[in-house]
């Protein structure tokens, strides 16, 4: 073969503008109660991801052996996230306790419901159409949220964001955390 098989290869990087929420649209999601109860846990898993960070993957393996408290009685989860295998320790703030708390009778050991990435994808375009949220709604969308809304809006060093997220480096962290015009 005599043709070059990069020659049709465009090696300009395209940067894709993440998706995350305000935090106006965060409380909208909040405040919000959802008559059924497949919208109601789908929320409480979102907002759960939102203060914590866990990747969908994250989320399905906590256990309650994860949940340690601190010698200032502040519980935290300690795992290693399932993609990196990268120690991750994040401080369970009041919301993500709460949410929690409201799962605390499940059968088992497991922190939160169980249910398919591809079901909360799906609700989660329900929950955007009935809390007026224009953006598309994904699992993700509520990592991208801790690393710019929860925790780099609120003044958290990248390199602490960088390690709670589970990163290899501050590139990856970069990627999910937006400067804010707040911050700016």
């Amino acid at each position: 073969c005599t043709t070059n098989p990069f020659l049709l290869y465009d090696e300009k990087l395209k940067v894709v503008r993440t998706t995350f929420l305000t935090s106006d649209e965060l409380e909208r999601i909040e405040a919000k109660i959802f008559s059924t109860e497949r919208l109601e846990k789908v929320k409480d898993i979102f907002l759960f991801s939102c203060y914590t960070g866990y990747a969908p993957v994250d989320v399905k393996k906590l256990t309650k052996k994860n949940l340690e408290k601190d010698n200032d009685g502040t519980y935290w989860i300690k795992t290693n996230r399932a993609k990196t295998n990268i120690e991750s320790d994040v401080p369970l703030l009041p919301r993500a306790k709460q949410i929690l708390d409201k799962y605390s009778n499940l059968q088992g050991d497991k922190l939160l419901p169980i249910i398919s990435n591809q079901k909360v994808n799906e609700y989660l375009k329900e929950i955007a159409d009935l809390c007026r949220i224009d953006k598309k709604l994904t699992h993700y969308v509520a990592r991208h949220t801790f690393g710019t809304t929860i925790t780099l809006g609120n003044g958290v060093k990248i390199e602490n964001i960088s390690s709670m997220m589970g990163h290899t480096n501050i590139k990856m962290t970069q990627h999910y955390a937006k400067v804010l015009n707040k911050n700016v």
